[in-house]
């Protein structure tokens, strides 16, 4: 039974850094929406030296936490239940505590990834690029199992990424061809392609921008637009943000933490872009 709108109830955002996360912007603008006067959503720096000692002082007031790096790995210890999305990264962004107190790990990066890319027409593709190998990567991969009908060739760096991006691939279904970073300009030609590097990683591959780009999912959001993203809209390419990722990954939270749904998706939004605008 969803909580009631008088019922007092806190949530928070755990990571390291943590200053520049926009969740609590997200998730107020929710409440505000939802007449959730009473809930509260607070950002706390926490390393996962401090992330079991955190967990053991809340009270039963808390509904639920968002984690960010480096804690998506470290909080699986302490949970009662994982989903099955999150085990198959082993990564866990959102906990939900239950009214028998139980804490329950989700990933809401995965389905956020998935609804963000139907949110803009891509229900399905037979081939995808992903750039990149790290933890965001393993989600992308995760997301094109639910999508991608073919092959997804992953642009790396060194070996050990190669085999990293091979074994998740197998762990979930999804058929990987790793390539070399120096041939990454062969990713933009893809249907679609999902960046998922550092700030500044991807700016040298914009002057390889084809003529006709397909769609480019790019999971950065500041600073916006990328080099990347910028020369794929001028070209007439269609492109999925990192603000559009993080936005329907706390919509779900949103939903699992307050029991209300559907979360107000726009308004959302526009609490995102207006901070983002801010900045």
């Amino acid at each position: 039974m969803p909580p009631r709108a008088a019922e007092a109830r806190r949530a928070a955002v755990l990571g390291k850094p943590i200053a520049h996360s926009l969740s609590p912007v997200l998730h107020r603008a929710a409440y505000d929406e939802l007449g959730l006067t009473e809930w509260s959503y607070e950002r706390f720096e926490v390393d996962e030296a401090g992330l079991p000692g955190f967990l053991a002082e809340l009270g039963p007031e808390w509904a639920g936490l968002s984690l960010t790096m480096p804690l998506k790995r470290a909080v699986i210890p302490l949970l009662d239940e994982v989903s099955e999305t999150a085990a198959s990264v082993d990564a866990v962004n959102t906990v939900v505590f239950t009214q028998d107190g139980r804490r329950s790990g989700d990933n809401t990066d995965i389905p956020g990834m998935v609804a963000a890319l139907r949110e803009h027409g891509i229900e399905q593709v037979d081939s995808a690029a992903v750039l990149g190998a790290g933890a965001t990567a393993s989600s992308a991969l995760a997301a094109l199992a639910r999508i991608c009908t073919g092959e997804v060739v992953a642009y790396v760096r060194s070996a050990a990424r190669a085999a990293e991006m091979r074994e998740w691939g197998e762990r979930l279904d999804v058929e990987v061809r790793v390539a070399d970073w120096a041939d990454a300009e062969q990713a933009l030609r893809a249907p679609l392609v999902i960046a998922t590097t550092p700030a500044g990683t991807t700016d040298a591959l914009a002057a390889a921008v084809p003529e006709r780009p397909s769609t480019l999912f790019d999971v950065l959001y500041h600073p916006w637009p990328t080099g990347l993203a910028a020369r794929w809209s001028m070209f007439g390419g269609a492109v999925v943000s990192g603000l559009d990722l993080l936005v329907h990954q706390a919509v779900l939270q949103v939903e699992q933490m307050t029991g209300r749904s559907p979360a107000p998706v726009e308004a959302m939004r526009r609490a995102g872009e207006k901070a983002l605008a801010e900045r």
